[in-house]
């Protein structure tokens, strides 16, 4: 599968990390996605894309045209929606400016042309709060009480949660807890000898035992089962540094 990406130019720049585009057979036809401090907007262009719960109970969903998923908080998600909810005939735009034969190049300029035409002219209320608040837990990595935030934004707590789950989903307490199991997921390197402990502790736990339940909960995976699992299907040679997606067994 060939991957090519794109940051956006301003000023998409300051809501999107970057567009890309996936191309050809994957080499795995599950994918785990543990939680992780983004959202996602997946556009299907080729054949349907069928997506599992972690809860065995919940009937997987099929999706002929893509699907948005915002900030989840386990495994596989909280929520999906077809893309059409939220992005109405967007799909078919898209399809039929770049035809049958497009490269991957124009696909993007064409999903980043639709991005730009939906772009509000001015932010909804309490966003900037809310990216600011989120810059401070992004550069942290999640390391920083919720109470220091409030203090720094000059709000309270009810006001600074209440704000967070309008735009982001979830509290920023929540989303500390997963920039802070981001930074430690991204900073394995499965090449060398791990010391969990010394990396639950560079990624702010001070709790083994709380760092294990929260690493079972987010991946569905013990540390050395997740760490057997990256060894024996490694990442593909110049694809995207993103190491929290893994095949599923």
């Amino acid at each position: 599968m060939d991957y090519v990406g794109q940051v956006p130019a301003p000023p998409l720049d300051r809501f999107i990390d970057d567009i890309y585009c996936l191309t050809g057979v994957p080499r795995h036809r599950r994918m785990n996605i543990p939680p992780m401090p983004s959202a996602h907007l997946f556009l299907t262009l080729g054949e349907p894309a069928r997506l599992w719960d972690s809860d065995p109970s919940v009937p997987p969903a099929v999706f002929s045209d893509g699907w948005f998923m915002g900030v989840w908080t386990r495994r596989l998600r909280n929520r999906w929606v077809p893309v059409d909810d939220v992005w109405r005939r967007s799909v078919d735009r898209i399809r039929n400016r770049i035809g049958d034969l497009a490269s991957p190049a124009a696909t993007l300029r064409a999903v980043e042309d639709e991005l730009r035409s939906r772009l509000a002219d001015a932010p909804s209320r309490g966003l900037e709060l809310v990216q600011h608040t989120g810059g401070r837990l992004e550069i942290s990595h999640g390391v920083v009480a919720v109470a220091a935030l409030t203090e720094a934004a000059g709000v309270s707590g009810n006001h600074l949660a209440a704000q967070f789950k309008a735009h982001v989903g979830i509290t920023p307490k929540r989303l500390a807890r997963i920039y802070r199991f981001a930074r430690l997921i991204n900073s394995v390197d499965t090449l060398r000898p791990i010391d969990w402990s010394e990396y639950a502790h560079s990624a702010g736990y001070f709790d083994q035992a709380h760092f294990s339940k929260e690493f079972k909960d987010f991946t569905g995976h013990t540390p050395t089962e997740y760490l057997a699992l990256r060894r024996r299907f490694p990442a593909d040679r110049d694809f995207p540094p993103d190491n929290g997606p893994m095949p599923a067994e």
